[in-house]
């Protein structure tokens, strides 16, 4: 079933988090992106057919502001024990054939989905150089089997406005996705 993303109000600081990237072992925290002039946060997962619509864009995108001044890193939040698609070796291998340049971590506890309060996959947080949020909605009007193109456009404009020291157009649409499957007693 699609659910629609809590859209977190603008200005929010981004929370913090600690978290292990599914390749490389390495330890990712929010203040590993200081420097940055803009922090993209996406909570996706390996087997929603929303993602896999748009991985390649995801993956593009990682390339195409990889020397920017964007920092990116993508979470699952997803139980692993319920959908083992999600499980962290599954992601790694999603992350190696989209040959990913960015982080790609698994949020175990599904803690950090909750401070985000990211509903969906996917589901879309992007922070200026303050880390305060200035976008959360979708990557583009492009959904599974509705023939519109992945462009990335409304992402991608919002990225480029924080990059341009420009505001980011308030009036933003949700990102629509599979719900993030919580383990059991865990749902926020």
């Amino acid at each position: 079933m699609a659910v629609e993303s809590s859209m977190l109000p603008l200005g929010t600081p981004a929370p913090s988090f600690e978290l292990s990237d599914v390749v490389s072992g390495q330890v990712y925290r929010l203040a590993a992106f200081n420097g940055k002039s803009a922090l993209l946060v996406m909570f996706i997962c390996r087997h929603c057919p929303y993602v896999v619509h748009v991985e390649h864009e995801i993956a593009r995108i990682g390339r195409d502001y990889k020397d920017a001044g964007v920092g990116i890193i993508a979470i699952s939040s997803n139980d692993p024990q319920s959908y083992p698609d999600d499980a962290p070796p599954l992601l790694k291998e999603m992350a190696e054939r989209l040959a990913l340049t960015f982080p790609f971590c698994c949020d175990d506890t599904q803690e950090v989905a909750k401070a985000y309060r990211a509903v969906c996959t996917p589901d879309f947080f992007l922070f200026d150089r303050q880390r305060r949020l200035v976008y959360r909605g979708q990557l583009d009007d492009s959904r599974p089997g509705n023939n519109r193109p992945v462009t990335g456009r409304d992402l991608r404009a919002a990225i480029d406005a924080v990059l341009s020291g420009k505001p980011v157009d308030p009036n933003q649409k949700a990102s629509i996705g599979c719900s993030i499957k919580w383990k059991p007693g865990n749902a926020p």
